[in-house]
C-alpha cells in the first residue's frame, strides 16, 4: 500500500545511486492503491522482490514480516521499503527489528505509516500510531536523513541510512499510542484486538443485540476498553441505548 504523497516522498529523496544494481524487498507489497515499485524499478536495481502475507499484485513470495530474517538472512539488501504497514502489525519491536537487521550496513530503509487521528482502518487489523518523535526514538540507531510529515493526512515518512557499526535499540520498555486503547501501552492482547474489531465492524443491529443480551458490567467494560467519549463512529454511542432510547447503565 502506498499513498500519493508517500509515493511523492519516495520520489524526492530516493537516488539512483542508492537503488542501481541493488538488491531490494518491499515489505506489505500487496498493491491496495499505490506501490514505489515502478519507481524504483526505473534506476535498475539487480533485483525486486515483494512480499506480502497473501498473494496479490506485487507480491512475488509470501513471508511474514516477522520472518525475514530467518528466511532472507540478516544485511540481505541494499534498500528496505515498509510502507504503511507497520501500524497494522500487533507485534511492532518484531517487524522492526526485522527491517533493520535485514538491511546491509550503509543500506537504506524507507518507511511511513500513520499518525494519531487517522481513524481505524482493520486490513484486517489496526494497533498503532507513530509520532515524528516515535521514529526519532525508534531509529536513534539508524541516521535519519529525513523525516517528516505527511501533508495530506497525520502520518510520517522516514528514510534512513543504516550505520556501519549498527547496535540494535532495546524498545521493550517502549509505549505507542494504541487506537485500540486510546492511550499509549507496550502491547495490545488478541483478546482487546478481536474485540474491538468486532464491535467496530458490528451493524447497529448487533450492536444493539449486544447491549440487551450482555450484562450491564460486561457493557460498561466493553465502553471503558473502547473508550466511546474520545474517539468512537457516529452511530456507536447509540449502541448501548435501551430501546426505549434511555441510556443503558
Amino acid at each position: 500500500m502506498c499513498s500519493g504523497p508517500c509515493i511523492q516522498f519516495a520520489k524526492e529523496n530516493l537516488l539512483p545511486k542508492e537503488i542501481a544494481n541493488k538488491k531490494v524487498i518491499e515489505v506489505g507489497a500487496f498493491n491496495v492503491n499505490g506501490s514505489l515499485r515502478d519507481i524504483v524499478e526505473e534506476f535498475r536495481p539487480s533485483h525486486y522482490l515483494g512480499v506480502d502475507i497473501e498473494e496479490g499484485p506485487g507480491v512475488d513470495e509470501i513471508c511474514s514480516i516477522h520472518d525475514l530474517v530467518a528466511r532472507y538472512g540478516y544485511e540481505a539488501f541494499d534498500l528496505v521499503i515498509a510502507t504503511e504497514i507497520l501500524e497494522h502489525i500487533s507485534d511492532w519491536r518484531s517487524a522492526i527489528s526485522n527491517l533493520k537487521n535485514i538491511t546491509k550496513p550503509e543500506g537504506m530503509l524507507i518507511v511511513t505509516t500513520r499518525s494519531k487521528n487517522v481513524a481505524y482502518h482493520g486490513y484486517p487489523y489496526d494497533f498503532w500510531r507513530y509520532e515524528l518523535e516515535d521514529m526519532k526514538n525508534i531509529f536513534s540507531d539508524f541516521s535519519i536523513e529525513v523525516i517528516e510529515k505527511d501533508p495530506l493526512d497525520p502520518g510520517v515518512f522516514v528514510k534512513l541510512r543504516k550505520p556501519k557499526d549498527f547496535r540494535e535499540n532495546d524498545l521493550g520498555a517502549y509505549k505507542l499510542y494504541s487506537v485500540v486503547k486510546y492511550r499509549r501501552c507496550k502491547k495490545v492482547s488478541e483478546m482487546e484486538s478481536h474485540l474491538f474489531k468486532c464491535l467496530f465492524e458490528a451493524s447497529f443491529p448487533a450492536r444493539r443485540f449486544l447491549s440487551r443480551v450482555l450484562p450491564p458490567s460486561a457493557v460498561k467494560a466493553i465502553k471503558s476498553l473502547l473508550r466511546e467519549e474520545i474517539q468512537m463512529p457516529a452511530a456507536r454511542p447509540q449502541a448501548w441505548n435501551n430501546t426505549d432510547g434511555s441510556k443503558r447503565t
